[in-house]
């Protein structure tokens, strides 16, 4: 209790009085506005997950903001807590659904208050030592939570503080008043809320904004922004005298009116529009003749028992046009534009009949999932020319797609055993299963009156003995598979637009070429095999449609090896670096808009595990993304081109191969060849700049490259004009790096055993047999400029007024680097060493479970910003390297403070800042067992920052 309350005087202090003030407060009065770091959401669900109870007083609820907590409540519901919410049915602003939602929230009880005019927004919740507010403009809806630019204030208390005194004095005089939520209220309110609908044209008016109708209808009329960049985008292509065009675009982003628009502003002669299904083609026409306008013969589809027509604009299904007999009646130059929807099914020969007999003056191709895994080269096809892309993410930014609140779910144990890859289909469907499957979709829910949903399952039997089960269940089901007929498949989905069942149960179909705009609700029930595919099926309810605000995705997630797939999917991170891919589970803020990412807290450990246990950075992986890239590109990439197009992380390929030269050696491209010192050099580079921890090296290098040498005056000038930090520590370290002084034996020789820069009367430059191969040899200088692009690139997320950016990861090389020690000592530092006027201190926070000391070591976080920290065995308080950690702040000595989850993450550790012992914390007591008994000292320390949110998560849970 003393901790908080100094920590709390000091936050008040610096919060109410100085802002200036430096002594440690972690407990700051926060202004929450919605921008950067400071959103309303993040500090709920941060509350929420240490809170021991928790009290809501909001006038507004829309399911949408209701969805956002979910997941979150449930794991609280898990550990026994519980809350209240407060809410009203002032000017019937929340829905008769959204009650309904809130009854399935067990672990809270929901009262409705009557006073009038309620209109509070606050959030209360209660810990350990203090109590936490969150007061101000956000109700509980999902934009006043997550995008709208809001104002509240986060204040924390002791319990007997007056401030929070008087707020839940009103919360609970107010809740003593107010009427507990059940059935027999909400018929009620549902009556009363339907006669205000019909007679309210304010209430009219409120829930018409939740729907896309007028959207819609102005979508049609003219482009959106997004196309109206695209249009442009196409005509440039032509322009440039390109008869073929790609545009890349994420399900639901409207291509089909995208060409369209274009197609109006070509004025072609005839057009012509392929594509595989049917269904595909009476939307397209349709939605081209609201765009072209004309006479209904201008339009005709070519299908079926129509092989030919004359009509201005023809839609053709592939199946049918491509057969030679049809294909060969009409001339090669008969249609002056040709679309392709679909592209990406352009490798089948059907396809290439149709595109290489045709001689239009323009083909575009469009699809959302150019990059495939049979490695056909769709860009050559349209000669490199992508004129548009549009990804999920940047779709979700520009408020195209209907927005989305994922639930990655904790999938059920059968007889005792987690669902696993190879699991069959006759436990897929046990009982309890089917019974876990209906609780989570029931909890879960949808957006809308009637529940329309798609269920993706991995096995024929699983999906038709499912269907079954939810059918007898309450949940009318129907299951398609690759042998239903095309005719069966169109009537079960008239059937589930029309209302008349709840879920369409497929397998391997309807990942693409599906278009059921009033989905509202996705379940996958399979492991995730590809990015591509899990993108797919996500995106078949992310078409907008009036009958919904937003779509909710159910992902039941067991035991999978292929799990580290999902976080890669969601951020569409493609880098393979472990770090990113765990930091997308821990911290999904990268998602757009009001759509949400959640994972239960098992299912996020069962991610978690799987991301340990795979190695992304096998050959077979990179191979494939370096095909992908050269496929888009037409030739091979260079690291630049990774980092331009987002692809795999530079150092990651450089890593796995010593250097970029072998990899392309291993691809079999056909490249100059370098001298075997020139290969170290890369090496060396490749290894020590490239990951761009610290920026010195990389604008060294880069002043080198155009100058082939330069004075330390002007280097150092660079340095501060570029606002990097500059101090002739740093500028030793620097020159110690590149005459190799800095490294062991074994990597000295491995960079090429001589200084890569030399330093001669104050000034730097290459060493001879460099100087002479950029001079003679045009491809070495270039796979260097290249590591220099990329390493600029990469350090953009490190801090470049300080040696070490907070939460970022660092080896111990990397410490002793960037603390400026002389020499590489890592292999000596063990849990920590004192050198330099520096101590860094690493810790794999969760001990391996073989270690039978690991539990006296004592080594926890006591809370974000103080961590119990233990010595090295047979150690006293006395004893000198103790004393000197302990008393560190007086002498002058920084503590770096390394922490890692456990012993699975690698070498690298997420670097949590500078810290202080508290020395009369230090406690010397004893580890071992008999004889085998040693002194050990614990004490805990201060941290000068509080570990970012999600970090500390990651870091305390057990994965």
């Amino acid at each position: 209790m003393g901790d908080f309350t100094n920590n709390l005087e000091a936050s008040l202090h610096k919060g109410f009085i100085d802002k200036e003030y430096e002594k440690a407060a972690n407990y700051d009065p926060q202004f929450l506005v919605n921008r950067g770091q400071r959103r309303v959401l993040t500090s709920i669900l941060e509350e929420l997950e240490k809170s021991q109870s928790f009290m809501f007083s909001v006038a507004f609820i829309t399911e949408s903001g209701l969805a956002m907590l979910k997941s979150h409540l449930l794991d609280l519901k898990a550990k026994g807590i519980k809350g209240r919410i407060l809410t009203s049915n002032y000017l019937y602003f929340n829905k008769p659904e959204t009650f309904k939602e809130l009854m399935k929230l067990t672990n809270v009880e929901v009262r409705i208050t009557n006073v009038e005019g309620f209109h509070a927004k606050g959030y209360i919740f209660q810990h350990n030592s203090h109590y936490t507010l969150i007061v101000g403009s956000s109700n509980l809806t999902a934009k006043a939570l997550k995008v709208n630019h809001e104002w509240n204030i986060k204040l924390h208390s002791l319990k007997n503080g007056d401030i929070v005194d008087q707020f839940v004095n009103e919360f609970v005089n107010i809740w003593e008043q107010s009427t507990p939520l059940n059935e027999a209220w909400i018929q009620s309110y549902k009556r009363e809320y339907d006669l205000r609908k019909q007679t309210d044209p304010i209430l009219h008016l409120a829930e018409a904004k939740n729907t896309y109708s007028q959207l819609d209808i102005q979508f049609v009329i003219t482009p959106n922004k997004m196309q109206e960049r695209a249009l442009a985008e196409i005509q440039s292509v032509r322009e440039a005298d390109n008869s073929r065009s790609l545009v890349v675009s994420a399900t639901g982003t409207g291509k089909t009116y995208l060409s369209a628009f274009d197609v109006r502003a070509f004025k072609p002669k005839r057009m012509l529009f392929v594509v595989h299904r049917e269904q595909i083609l009476k939307k397209a026409m349709s939605d081209y003749k609201k765009v072209l306008g004309g006479k209904d013969e201008d339009f005709e589809i070519i299908g079926g028992s129509v092989k030919q027509s004359n009509a201005k604009y023809v839609f053709a299904m592939i199946q049918t046009l491509s057969k030679d007999e049809n294909l060969r009646g009409f001339e090669p130059g008969e249609f002056d534009y040709i679309l392709i929807d679909e592209v990406h099914k352009a490798g089948a020969q059907s396809y290439l009949n149709v595109i290489n007999y045709f001689t239009p003056k323009f083909m575009l191709g469009m699809t959302a999932t150019p990059d495939r895994t049979d490695h056909y080269n769709l860009y050559e096809l349209f000669d490199y020319n992508i004129a548009y892309e549009i990804r999920l993410q940047e779709a979700l930014e520009e408020d195209m797609l209907c927005p989305f609140h994922y639930f990655g779910v904790t999938d059920i144990e059968v007889d005792g055993h987690v669902l696993e890859d190879a699991t069959l289909a006759a436990k897929l469907v046990t009982k309890e299963r089917v019974k876990h499957i209906i609780e989570k979709i029931f909890y879960y829910g949808y957006s809308g009156q009637k529940l329309r949903g798609l269920i993706f399952c991995s096995q024929k039997e699983e999906a038709k003995e499912l269907a079954s089960a939810l059918t007898t269940m309450g949940y009318l089901s129907v299951a398609l598979t690759g042998e239903t007929s095309a005719l069966e498949r169109e009537k079960q989905v008239k059937r589930l637009e029309d209302g008349d069942i709840n879920y369409l149960i497929t397998v391997d179909i309807f990942n693409e070429g599906i278009d059921i705009p009033s989905i509202n609700q996705v379940v996958m029930l399979r492991q995730t095999k590809s990015s591509i595919i899990f993108i797919q099926q996500l995106g078949r309810g992310l078409r907008k449609h009036e009958s919904k605000e937003y779509v909710t995705v159910i992902d039941f997630i067991g035991n999978y090896q292929n799990n580290y797939l999902i976080p890669i999917a969601l951020s569409g991170d493609r880098s393979q670096n472990k770090d990113n891919v765990r930091r997308s589970v821990k911290d999904t803020s990268y998602i757009s808009g009001v759509s949400t990412i959640n994972f239960e807290y098992i299912a996020k450990q069962r991610i978690y595990n799987a991301i340990d246990a795979t190695n992304l950075t096998k050959q077979t992986i990179l191979k494939n993304a370096f095909e992908e890239l050269k496929n888009r590109l037409g030739r091979a990439p260079w690291l630049k081109d990774f980092v331009d197009h987002r692809s795999v992380d530079p150092y990651v390929i450089a890593n796995k191969n010593d250097n970029y030269y072998h990899f392309l050696l291993k691809m079999k491209e056909d490249i100059p060849v370098l001298s075997a010192y020139e290969q170290a050099v890369l090496t060396m580079l490749s290894a020590e700049v490239l990951n761009g921890k610290r920026k010195h090296e990389i604008y060294l290098l880069d002043l080198l490259l155009d100058r082939f040498a330069v004075t330390k005056q002007g280097y150092e000038t660079l340095l501060t004009e570029l606002g990097i930090y500059v101090d002739e520590e740093t500028l030793r370290s620097v020159e110690r790096i590149f005459d190799l002084s800095f490294f062991v034996d074994r990597d000295t020789l491995k960079y090429g055993n001589k200084p890569i820069v030399e330093m001669n009367d104050d000034s730097y430059s290459f060493n001879e047999s460099i100087a002479t191969s950029l001079r003679n040899n045009s491809f070495f200088k270039e796979m260097l400029l290249d590591i220099v692009y990329s390493a600029k690139a990469k350090s953009g997320r490190y801090d470049k007024e300080r040696p070490l950016t907070i939460n970022q990861k660092y080896s111990r090389r990397d410490a002793c680097k960037l603390l400026n020690w002389d020499n590489d000592e890592s292999s000596t530092v063990y849990g920590y060493k004192t050198k330099h006027g520096t101590c860094p201190i690493f810790v794999d926070y969760h001990k391996a479970e073989d270690d039978e000391d690991s539990i006296n070591y004592q080594e926890e976080f006591i809370s974000r910003d103080i961590f119990q920290w233990s010595t090295k065995r047979n150690r006293k308080k006395t004893s000198p390297e103790v004393s000197t950690i302990l008393n560190a702040d007086q002498i002058g000595i920084d503590l770096h403070i390394f922490v890692k989850k456990d012993k699975a993450e690698g070498t690298d550790f997420y670097y949590l800042g500078k810290g202080t012992c508290q020395e009369e914390t230090a406690i010397q007591t004893t580890i071992g067992e008999g004889a085998d008994q040693k002194p050990i000292v614990h004490v805990n320390i201060q941290l000068e920052e509080p570990v970012e949110h999600h970090l500390y998560r990651y870091l305390i849970d057990v994965g």
